[in-house]
């Protein structure tokens, strides 16, 4: 199948199945959900949800949220890992938005990614999730379901996002980046399939005999 007909038959079957994919990240505004993607560093989605309900009947907004102690930031984190780097980039990023922004949450990436604690993946998460504007947000999950599909062979995230945003149409970014995501975590799993179990690894690449080995990010 060549590379076009998969994209194809790729963005046929995740409408499909998920012809309306929710945001995983439980949030009211695009401060909580610019926090929640922040929490959700090496950390699952699930965790996430359980801890932001605690962490924001504290403080759902920058300006109660800088004056929030770190430890108190730190003891409702905890349970999401790297807790001591997390609680301070939360804190630093509540009291930087309220000094520069007024208390608003950026709509650009280049302000975002100057936040603390805030990459180029978390950004375009909040700019896609957040403010409806196209970008392609690609985790390790992504990254790997990319390769399988071999939509790329990009050696890290950055070359993965630059090969999808080439292969699918922009308005298609913001669900297709979220449809990637329930389907690696439902079908294409990272032990579960190995690039010849799952429905479009096998119609992708029908003749694939042998496990196919990712490039890790």
């Amino acid at each position: 199948m060549l590379k076009k007909d998969r994209v194809k038959f790729i963005i046929t079957h995740l409408n499909k199945l998920y012809p309306n994919p929710p945001i995983p990240l439980q949030h009211k505004n695009n401060f909580e959900l610019l926090v929640a993607v922040l929490l959700s560093a090496q950390c699952t989605d699930e965790r996430v949800n359980k801890v932001t309900p605690e962490l924001f009947a504290l403080a759902n907004n920058p300006f109660d949220m800088q004056k929030i102690p770190l430890n108190a930031i730190y003891d409702i984190i905890r349970p999401c890992g790297l807790a001591p780097k997390k609680s301070n980039a939360i804190s630093q990023l509540s009291a930087l938005l309220v000094k520069k922004y007024g208390g608003e949450v950026p709509a650009s990436l280049e302000s975002l990614e100057q936040l603390p604690g805030v990459g180029h993946k978390t950004a375009s998460v909040v700019i896609s999730q957040g403010y409806g504007k196209p970008a392609f947000p690609v985790d390790t999950h992504i990254h790997r379901l990319a390769q399988r599909w071999g939509l790329t062979k990009g050696k890290n995230v950055s070359m993965t996002e630059q090969n999808l945003k080439e292969l699918f149409p922009e308005k298609s970014w913001n669900k297709l980046h979220l449809q990637m995501i329930f389907y690696g975590r439902e079908y294409c799993t990272a032990r579960g399939c190995d690039g010849r179990v799952c429905d479009i690894c096998k119609r992708c690449f029908p003749n694939r005999k042998n496990p196919l080995v990712t490039n890790k990010p």
